[in-house]
């Protein structure tokens, strides 16, 4: 095997995650791999890299896409890896013993990040339907 020589602590070994893994608008066959339930709506690697970061992870991002992933767009770029396993084989965070683990945390966090609950909070306050744009001026019948 090619990683027989390499140890656990090589960027070779972490694990990938891309954000098709996480994604409640992906089917299995579009590469879903957690329950739908506990998956978010479109996650970005950004978003991914950064619960992953505060949990205390070593991540490394790359600029990849996912094979399974149709649309070319930079948007859906981006993969995270993710060192699971110190060079001595423990575990490097003893709450995240697998993969599906680690994928299930990030799910149950990224709602909560700062940039989630103000756009879906927050919104634009002084937009409301039906008003601006500009008025047509009639002319007058005599």
């Amino acid at each position: 095997m090619v990683y027989m020589d390499k140890t656990h602590a090589d960027k070779e070994r972490f694990i990938c995650i891309y954000p098709a893994y996480i994604n409640s608008k992906k089917t299995i066959a579009e590469g879903r791999r957690i329950p739908i339930e506990k998956a978010v709506e479109n996650p970005t690697f950004g978003e991914i890299r950064d619960v992953c970061a505060a949990a205390g992870l070593i991540v490394a991002v790359e600029n990849k896409l996912y094979p399974r992933e149709w649309n070319r767009d930079v948007q859906f770029r981006g993969r995270i890896r993710v060192q699971l396993k110190n060079a001595d084989g423990s575990f490097c965070l003893e709450q995240f013993p697998t993969r599906k683990s680690i994928m299930l945390y990030v799910a149950e966090m990224i709602p909560k990040l700062k940039t989630r609950t103000q756009k879906a909070g927050g919104g634009d306050q002084n937009a409301q339907p039906g008003e601006g744009g500009k008025k047509s001026k009639k002319k007058k019948k005599k």
